[in-house]
């Protein structure tokens, strides 16, 4: 494992992003573990978080890429502060873009998006904070390729829960892969998470123990990516 991905681990742990317990996911289903990004909230955090998604669109796609567009509402800040760190890390200047939840019908900024305007020819990365189901991407790719023409060139997220999306067969992001036909890539997945924490300590505990780790196997026997 890439020594950012497991840093990025620990950093979800110690920002209280990444929790353990029992938890009702908006899709139903209830999981041992849950990921919230409206976590980091401070500047550091963001300014970490940002170089974390930098990397690993940098080591996934290079720089052939004009925009990051983040879908509201997490999606906003993530594609900002990630452009920010793409320029700080590897000189290029990528623009950002958002979507409105509702138009903006008035000012010089109107219109559905926030940002930078989508422009024919763009190259496209879509960032999100994670997918479980991939039902946003129902929502946003319609909305980007709308926008103009423009490549979707994939789509990143900080982790793949690595359980089936609607189909109920694949993991979401080989569902949206499949049907939108771009990439789709994470940070670290939900193994690598098991492979890191597992009976390992970490500030003094063991943060998946056996018990913990009994539930998430029991988890994925029911929800888990065949």
């Amino acid at each position: 494992m890439e020594q950012y991905k497991q840093e990025f681990i620990h950093f979800m742990v110690d920002s209280d992003v990444l929790k353990f317990g029992e938890f009702t996911l908006k899709s139903g289903r209830k999981s041992p573990f849950f990921m919230n990004a409206g976590a980091y909230v401070t500047g550091s955090q963001l300014k970490r978080l940002g170089e974390y998604y930098a990397k690993a669109i940098h080591d996934r796609y290079g720089d052939d890429f004009d925009v990051l567009f983040g879908p509201a509402y997490k999606g906003i800040p993530l594609s900002v502060v990630t452009a920010i760190a793409y320029s700080e890390l590897y000189g290029k200047e990528v623009r950002y873009c958002s979507d409105r939840k509702e138009e903006k019908d008035h000012g010089a900024d109107k219109g559905s998006f926030l940002g930078s305007s989508l422009r024919d020819g763009d190259r496209v990365i879509m960032i999100e904070d994670v997918t479980t189901s991939g039902k946003s991407m129902e929502e946003t790719v319609p909305k980007v390729r709308g926008a103009a023409d423009v490549t979707i060139v994939g789509l990143i997220v900080s982790l793949d829960r690595m359980e089936v999306g609607k189909g109920g067969a694949k993991c979401a992001l080989d569902e949206i892969r499949e049907l939108y036909g771009f990439d789709t890539a994470a940070i670290v997945t939900m193994e690598e998470v098991v492979e890191c924490l597992y009976n390992k300590e970490y500030n003094g505990k063991v943060i998946i123990d056996d018990t913990l780790k009994a539930a998430i196997d029991t988890y994925y026997e029911t929800y888990g990516a065949k």
